[in-house]
């Protein structure tokens, strides 16, 4: 059962063809609600000054949690403002690593470029490969075969989404792709989405990255402390408990294989401590319907369009009372989805709307 759930889910095996030759990938017959151009245009505009600001407080609060941390080192006071430091490095690394990589968190160019790299850095994933996965993911989001960021499988491999909540998958993982990449190499699934010409990048990238882990591993250990990695890296790891909370309810137990993003995506309303954190991405079907809107046009996004959409969560809380009974009832019946029913006069669901995935066949010719 193990090897043929990881082969479904392969960008190198058979799902992948079958996906093209169903007409699944490529991302040009998404539904989008109706949304008039003049009106998106505005909320389509970018700005400096939301982003500007919001970084600020992130970067600051992290480098007095992370001095406090250090001054009071060796004692319990320490305890909270690393915890603290941990969420603001290992968590909310990801939203902003996330935003900037689409370029929409702020106007100026050189700004999420600085941003996306390092929260890159933060997070632990390659600035080059994570940019074109991420591409991929926004073209055939839970398109079997095709999308390489699918955090929940049918069924379920609990034990692994247990661990990422310490990062315990994820980190070792993207140690070995970064001593792979340093190397002067790509996996298998890097190359299907990757181009050529970019892979140069992610050998630099590695290189310099790997550069700076070996240093904080020899302050440790020339110090005889693990402060230094208290620091650096290491909040990817006791940090990264609530990227795991806040990534489960983008997709965890949606349909697979729809092209329709109210099927295969939630929107969670969250206090404003957690959408500061997470940068507004609880308002996930939206961003996926209208990726270029920048993140702090997303509440008015929604506004406009939540007439179209299966109303949204009302808490964290709300999310996850349906998210486990439906992850662990995948765990027998893999076909099994969560469907929501839309609001009276919502536009109806994409025609392609079976989210269960069964296999894809290839047609065949006559």
């Amino acid at each position: 059962m193990g090897r043929e759930r990881l082969k479904r889910y392969s960008l190198v095996g058979p799902e992948a063809e079958h996906a093209v030759v169903a007409g699944l990938a490529g991302g040009t017959d998404w539904f989008r609600s109706d949304m008039p151009r003049k009106r998106m245009k505005e909320l389509m505009r970018r700005s400096d000054y939301p982003a500007i600001r919001d970084t600020a407080i992130w970067l600051g609060a992290m480098a007095a949690c992370g001095a406090l941390g250090v001054v009071f080192w060796g004692g319990w006071l320490a305890v909270p403002f690393f915890a603290a430091y941990g969420v603001l490095y290992g968590s909310s690394s990801d939203s902003r690593w996330h935003e900037c990589g689409h370029g929409t968190a702020f106007k100026s160019r050189w700004m999420d470029h600085s941003i996306y790299q390092l929260a890159s850095f933060m997070v632990m994933r390659d600035p080059t490969v994570w940019r074109w996965s991420h591409t991929r993911h926004h073209t055939d989001t839970l398109i079997l075969g095709r999308d390489p960021e699918i955090l929940v499988m049918r069924p379920a491999r609990l034990a692994r989404i247990l661990a990422n909540f310490f990062g315990l998958v994820d980190v070792p993982v993207a140690l070995g792709d970064m001593v792979l990449h340093a190397a002067g190499r790509i996996t298998a699934a890097e190359r299907t989405f990757v181009p050529e010409s970019e892979q140069a990048k992610v050998f630099r990238t590695a290189r310099i990255w790997l550069v700076v882990y070996v240093a904080t591993i020899a302050a440790c250990v020339l110090s005889g402390s693990i402060l230094p990695a208290m620091l650096i890296g290491g909040p990817r790891l006791y940090g990264a408990f609530m990227l795991s909370v806040y990534g489960l309810t983008q997709h965890a137990g949606m349909g697979e294989n729809v092209l329709d993003h109210r099927l295969n995506t939630r929107t969670v309303y969250m206090s404003r401590i957690n959408r500061f954190l997470y940068w507004n991405m609880n308002y996930h079907v939206e961003h996926h319907m209208f990726p270029m809107v920048p993140y702090h046009q997303l509440p008015e996004l929604h506004e406009e369009i939540k007439s179209d959409l299966a109303p949204a969560y009302p808490s964290l809380w709300a999310a996850y009372k349906e998210i486990v009974p439906a992850v662990l009832r995948q765990l027998k019946d893999p076909t099994y989805y969560v469907h929501r029913e839309l609001p009276p006069g919502a536009p109806p669901y994409h025609p392609r709307s079976d989210g269960r995935a069964l296999a894809l066949e290839p047609k065949r010719s006559s």
